[in-house]
């Protein structure tokens, strides 16, 4: 059609294009006249909610892209990085692991169960899209603070809902983050992660190629659910939560089952040529994707979409975010062969398109065309923004002796453990089924989950991490130490991390500070991933996380993922046997700064966060990770929140052993129990091989510690008097069940 002309793309039935209309779909003026000059005329009302699609900073990632550009994505063992549906890793014997987290946040505020089911729907589609079997979900969830009158009802709806889909699909929840912060008052974060495996040579892209070929839309039919979701989730929370609630999607766990195994049949047949999930702007995204990457144009017609409303229009099934579908690209004549196996899985099918050159998107409806657009302007040229941003300015060094203790070691240790933050998060993860497949080695409560691949021996480590207070500190800092904790995780049970994932949750970028924060977090993020050799594969990014103009922690959350060569090595934080020396890897300055500690019993958040050398990190990783290897380590735990005397805790817990330990430093006695300093982990080992170890850490240049040993039925922490380990247990057990049992 005619570049100008109006009268074919507009029903009378369609509202006039107004500036109220427009800012009503999240464009400001400026992106508004920028359409204008790309289209040449005014844009009819389906057209400008496919731009509204397009170009929210959920899709369009016009904020950050500049600097996301900047991160180390490549390795020798790296397939397919960022800009595909997941992240593709070789891990050996010509399979593959596909792995992706995504956000769902606004949508678990509005409707905390939808939302969550919905966000782990989304990302298992993306992993399973790229022609991977999901063999694993995690997630990392951020509450307010545990006395907001909403808390307690967001916290029992996502779980359920993270459970309640994962459960019936039919995929194991291995491994999580649980926190609460009153900056997450008004705005949850709900990040979803997925791992699957493919063989090397059986990839799934989302580029389209060839003229003429058809496009197919499979799964479940299209609704009104979720119309304008991507705009939503580019949208800061002022009051009004509630009235956005139609734009949360409903999902269906049990359809998406079906889906998966009619989707993996499809890709053996070898009908499929290219293949896009229907997530965020659904049928918009996922066409206007597949053909900006292949250089093509796409002809939809819009009378052929399976609807299960009636009376959609062209705009509503173009924005419709309803769950469970994809769109393909199939081979030329294999459109009978397709269609019998989706009939076969009790599933839509449908061809409602078609491959073009025209390097145009046309949408037809009834008839008439919808919209006729330049394609490689909606998917690679949407706007980029190199927003302003300021430093977070620096806070002062807390020195331990600046600090006085409020509590004994012991009593502290206790109220750390019953503290929201690392308390059990038992409660969490039973409603998960954890071990379905059978190949899940390590469950959640560890440092990573640890999952079989196939019939073995080897295996996939993997875990998400983040810690927001540092980031708000110092967001270089806590971006570096958010990518060193994974590495610390995944090197904990053995495993070589190989490659992150991360969803980067931050505030409103209009505004300097909160930008800064997210500019920082990428240069540190960058700064980790180049010195540890772990690069980001995959990843969103979540903005406009705010409500009433104030935003929330900076929480760039991390997936890592990490092998093992063989599962029997694998090692565990829990206590093995008594006499077992207990080792402290790393040097212990008693960093207070934004601890755990200073928060929880201090009542204080602030100084800086502790720095991170990466240098050291990995050399004491690999030091760590050698031991566990070679079968010396019978028990390692690295140190994070809550410090030594916490993970010491953890680890007499889960080995029902107690332990006996002494003060090993000049350090301040609150600052060597619980301060935070960073490349730091506790190993046990039999007694006879403390010497060695000794002397290969001495060689290697890895400070080492002997704290003590293994042993009996308390917790000796210096001269403290002795804590059982029933008082531990039921210190970090009980609060979470307990406050999930209060009638809000």
């Amino acid at each position: 059609m005619a570049s100008g002309s109006t009268t074919d793309h507009t029903l009378a039935a369609e509202p006039a294009i107004t500036p109220d209309l427009v800012a009503s779909h999240g464009l400001k003026p400026d992106e508004y006249q920028r359409i204008l000059k790309l289209v040449g005329r005014v844009p009819s009302f389906t057209e400008l909610g496919i731009f509204s699609a397009m170009w929210n900073e959920h899709c369009s990632y016009k904020s950050s892209r500049l600097h996301l550009k900047g991160l180390p994505t490549s390795a020798p063992w790296v397939i397919q990085g960022p800009g595909e549906n997941a992240g593709v890793i070789d891990i050996g014997d010509g399979d593959a692991c596909v792995f992706k987290m995504e956000s769902h946040n606004h949508p678990s505020f509005i409707e905390p169960y939808q939302g969550a089911t919905t966000g782990v729907g989304g990302i298992l589609r993306d992993v399973f899209t790229m022609g991977a079997r999901p063999i694993a979900c995690l997630n990392l969830l951020r509450f307010g603070a545990p006395d907001h009158w909403k808390t307690r009802q967001l916290v029992s709806g996502v779980v359920a809902g993270i459970g309640g889909y994962g459960n019936s699909f039919g995929v194991p929840t291995v491994g999580g983050s649980v926190g609460f912060h009153s900056r997450y008052d008004g705005n949850i974060l709900v990040n979803a992660m997925a791992v699957g495996i493919a063989k090397t040579d059986e990839i799934f892209y989302a580029k389209a190629t060839g003229i003429g070929n058809p496009i197919v839309y499979l799964g479940s039919k299209t609704g009104r659910d979720g119309i304008h979701g991507a705009t939503m989730a580019s949208a800061a929370f002022e009051a009004d939560a509630d009235e956005k609630r139609p734009t949360v999607q409903v999902g269906d766990p049990f359809a998406e089952k079906l889906l998966l195994e009619a989707t993996l049949e499809l890709m053996r047949s070898g009908s499929v040529i290219a293949i896009q999930d229907m997530g965020a702007a659904g049928l918009t995204s996922s066409a206007v994707e597949m053909g900006a990457k292949g250089d093509l144009g796409i002809e939809l017609d819009l009378d052929k979409v399976p609807c299960r409303e009636p009376g959609m229009t062209a705009y509503e099934m173009m924005l419709s975010e309803s769950q469970e579908r994809m769109l393909m690209v199939l081979k030329p004549g294999m459109e009978a062969v397709a269609q019998a196996i989706f009939v076969k899985w009790g599933l839509d099918f449908a061809v409602i398109g078609k491959t073009t050159d025209s390097l145009r998107f046309v949408i037809k409806h009834g008839g008439v065309v919808k919209a006729d657009l330049p394609i490689k302007e909606l998917g690679d040229e949407a706007p980029l923004y190199d927003r302003p941003h300021v430093p977070t300015p620096k806070q002062a060094v807390l020195n331990a002796a600046q600090i006085q203790p409020p509590l004994s070691t012991g009593d502290a240790l206790l109220k750390l453990l019953g503290s929201p933050d690392l308390c059990s998060k038992r409660w969490v993860w039973e409603q998960y089924d954890h071990i379905i497949s059978g190949n899940v080695v390590q469950r959640p409560g560890g440092d990573a989950a640890v999952v079989r691949v196939g019939n073995g021996p080897k295996g996939l480590a993997m875990c998400t991490d983040v810690t927001p207070r540092y980031c708000e500190a110092d967001p270089f800092e806590g971006g570096k130490q958010a990518v060193a904790e994974s590495w610390r995780n995944l090197t904990a049970v053995g495993a070589t991390p190989l490659a992150l994932t991360d969803n980067l949750n931050f505030g409103n970028p209009e505004k300097p500070e909160y930008m800064g924060q997210l500019v920082g977090c990428i240069q540190g993020i960058g700064a980790a991933v180049l010195a540890l050799d772990f690069p980001i594969v995959s990843g969103n990014v979540s903005l406009y996380n705010e409500t009433q103009g104030k935003g929330i922690l900076p929480t760039p959350s991390i997936g890592g993922v990490g092998l093992i060569a063989d599962v029997a090595l694998a090692a565990t934080l829990a206590f093995k046997q008594d006499g077992d020396a207990i080792l402290l890897i790393g040097t212990t300055l008693g960093w207070l700064g934004q601890s755990t500690y200073l928060a929880e019993i201090c009542g204080r958040e602030e100084g800086a966060p502790p720095p991170v050398d990466l240098a050291l990190e990995r050399k004491t990783g690999d030091f760590v990770r050698g031991l566990i290897l070679q079968g010396t380590a019978t028990a390692v735990h690295d140190l994070s929140d809550g410090g030594l005397a916490v993970a010491v805790a953890e680890m007499a817990m889960a080995g029902q052993l107690g332990a006996r330990l002494t003060l090993a430093s000049s350090v301040p006695a609150h600052g060597f129990w619980f301060g935070e300093d960073q490349a730091r982990y506790i190993v046990t080992c039999r007694a006879d091989a403390v010497a060695h170890v000794k002397a290969v850490g001495q060689a290697q240049g890895v400070e080492i510690t002997a704290l003590g040993s293994v042993g009996g039925k308390d917790l000796l922490l210096g001269d403290e008097a002795p804590i059982s380990l029933e008082a531990l247990k039921f210190a970090h057990e009980r609060w979470l069940p307990s406050y999930m049992a209060q009638v809000s």
